[in-house]
């Protein structure tokens, strides 16, 4: 490797309900990557979204980080006034290899990914299909179907269908899949938007609540089931590896927004106590997840898994997981003898060998 420093793009932020969790999960991977001996085989530039989608440059990016909260319009500089992407902030065009941190919708789901596909630059994480994929909960479904994978009893629907019907809607679900379920949208990530519906009207409410968040629904069967977690690196050139379980636990009805990103609300237990035959199994589903959908770089699977009839389900697939102080995807490899500062130096070399195989033989990332 050259002496000299690999400049690291960090981009985080973004126009996204997950914005402010984006912040906290991208001040421990700026902290790992100026740490150690990532301090000398990277210069870090920290790049920001806010939360209309516009690009700001370190000296913004920075003190969001600092501040550790979502950048105010105050904060900001007037210009540019229009939403969105509108060019690169200085600096931007440098970047030999970037480290997206975004969580949800215009960042999680393959537009960002687009975006350094076209630029021909290399990124962390996994392309357009893998991210697009797994971000939408109605298509990874399908994926994970496809696959013959198992999963809890679900039903999709969509905010058309809930207009045209509301009743009938609520009818229909009631017959598939019976109380309690959770009504999720398709397009985003850390519970935002998640409900619990014991009865027609909360039923009622939660699709309602849903739809205006995302116009594709998808709403499962409540299950008695403990909660597993398992990170999976590599892809590309690299064997896809699967870390330790991990197990969430929490007082709370279920593990929402509130209880996953609260202080003492919920806790870890990692490795997960279950059978050896379990986290086996689950270790190689987390790999045939990832496979499903396309997903390389990083990811993190979660598992339903009941103990009264030792089944096993899938529940879903996060393609940028958090790196949050209370995230399992970077406990989960810390416990599997692979440090936060040794994990992202792996995933910027992984995505750097892709990149450099893909342009050589022309494979689509």
């Amino acid at each position: 490797m050259s002496s000299t420093p690999t400049r690291v793009g960090l981009i985080f932020g973004g126009a996204s309900g997950e914005h402010a969790v984006s912040i906290r999960s991208a001040a421990t991977v700026a902290g790992a990557l100026r740490s150690g001996s990532n301090a000398n085989r990277y210069s870090l530039h920290c790049f920001y979204i806010d939360q209309q989608g516009r690009w700001w440059g370190p000296q913004q990016a920075d003190a969001v980080l600092a501040a550790a909260s979502p950048a105010t319009p105050e904060s900001l500089p007037p210009e540019p006034q229009k939403p969105g992407f509108s060019g690169f902030p200085p600096g931007a065009q440098e970047i030999e290899i970037w480290f997206p941190v975004l969580h949800g919708p215009n960042g999680e789901d393959g537009t960002i990914q687009g975006l350094f596909s076209l630029m021909q630059v290399p990124f962390v994480g996994s392309g357009v299909l893998g991210s697009a994929v797994g971000m939408d909960k109605q298509a990874m479904k399908a994926a994970f179907a496809a696959a013959g994978l198992p999963q809890v009893p679900y039903a999709c629907a969509s905010s058309r269908e809930l207009a045209a019907n509301p009743n009938q809607l609520v009818e229909k679900l009631e017959s598939q899949l019976g109380y309690p379920c959770f009504v999720k949208p398709a397009n985003l990530g850390s519970s935002v938007g998640i409900s619990k519906a014991t009865n027609p009207e909360t039923l009622r409410a939660g699709l309602a609540a849903a739809a205006r968040l995302d116009p594709r629904l998808v709403i499962e069967k409540g299950v008695v089931a403990r909660e597993l977690e398992c990170g999976v690196r590599g892809g590309g050139l690299q064997p896809l590896e699967a870390s330790v379980l991990g197990e969430i636990c929490f007082d709370a009805d279920w593990y929402d927004y509130e209880t996953k990103y609260s202080e003492g609300k919920s806790h870890t237990v990692i490795p997960a106590q279950v059978p050896a035959a379990i986290a086996e199994r689950a270790r190689s589903m987390a790999i045939q997840a990832c496979e499903a959908v396309g997903a390389m770089g990083l990811s993190r699977v979660d598992f339903f898994y009941s103990e009264a009839t030792g089944e096993l389900w899938l529940n879903e697939i996060n393609t940028l997981p958090g790196f949050t102080s209370q995230s399992m995807y970077p406990m989960l490899w810390a416990a599997s003898g692979i440090p936060l500062e040794n994990l992202v130096h792996e995933l910027l070399e992984g995505a750097r060998e892709w990149h450099q195989s893909a342009v050589q033989g022309g494979v689509e990332q």
